[in-house]
């Protein structure tokens, strides 16, 4: 049985719903901070958290959700005025398992948030420039891949703050068939400068090094089909350009789960 609940930030229910495939809920609210979305009811589900928001996969270890509906400063990186109008529609329903199977983007997640969630694909960095929601790691996860400009909405980014030992970490939260990866780099140029290359340290310990050029297309970067729980970029290499902001605006990564790995839990790696 999938469960929508919407609550406040003292834990008081607003709406609620359940069906047994598919949850849709329309709630009257003008979103409050500290008010959450409760979801429940399956591990691989389809969800869109506001109409405002691309629907996505997301995958629940315990078979349940808490999403902190964004506020503030945080909402600089979502389309202007989302979470703001007075009625909101959310959805869930249950993925297949031929969706499950299927080859696809296994990095999306329009639904992250910054910090800890309880549900993935989820992106965490040890550096977000200035702290501000545009250039927090949960933007390269978020489908969106306009990279001509940087800031507010759709130009979010995840980025550096100039720092050279700059990482960026995916987590799928169980294991997966990793094929390959495509990174579109922020190409506000002149503004932007760009990596030369990088390291994608994968959880089974494999550690590749790519090139990269200064180009706002897709890089690809094959993984080998690798059985992973997550994947982490590092030792980014910052091209001779005189602006010290490189910055990625999209890590996809293409591959399906892993036969008979659907309820594992989320591995943690050595320092991580």
């Amino acid at each position: 049985m999938i469960e929508i609940q919407v609550l406040t930030g003292e834990g008081r229910a607003l709406a609620r719903c359940a069906h047994e495939r598919e949850a849709l809920l329309c709630v009257d609210r003008v979103y409050a901070p500290g008010d959450r979305i409760v979801l429940s009811g399956g591990a691989h589900l389809w969800v869109q958290m506001d109409q405002a928001l691309p629907a996505g996969e997301v995958y629940l270890p315990a078979g349940s959700m808490a999403w902190s509906v964004p506020a503030g400063e945080h909402r600089l990186a979502y389309p202007p005025g989302a979470f703001e109008a007075r009625r909101h529609v959310i959805s869930a329903r249950v993925l297949g398992d031929e969706e499950i199977r299927a080859v696809r983007n296994i990095a999306l997640n329009p639904a992250d948030l910054r910090g800890d969630t309880d549900f993935y694909p989820h992106c965490t960095a040890n550096v977000e420039t200035r702290n501000e929601a545009c250039f927090c790691a949960r933007n390269v996860i978020d489908g969106m891949r306009l990279n001509t400009f940087h800031g507010e909405w759709p130009f979010q980014s995840w980025g550096i703050g100039a720092r050279e030992d700059a990482w960026c970490r995916l987590d799928f939260g169980r294991e997966v068939e990793a094929e390959k990866m495509a990174l579109t780099l922020r190409a506000d140029f002149p503004h932007d400068a760009y990596w030369v290359s990088g390291h994608v340290v994968l959880s089974d310990g494999t550690d590749l090094a790519f090139p990269l050029k200064k180009t706002g297309d897709r890089q690809y970067i094959s993984l080998g089909r690798r059985r992973v729980r997550w994947l982490r970029l590092e030792r980014l290499q910052k091209s001779d350009d005189p602006s010290a902001f490189p910055a990625l605006t999209e890590w996809e990564v293409f591959g399906r789960d892993a036969k008979g790995d659907a309820g594992a839990s989320p591995q943690t790696p050595p320092g991580g």
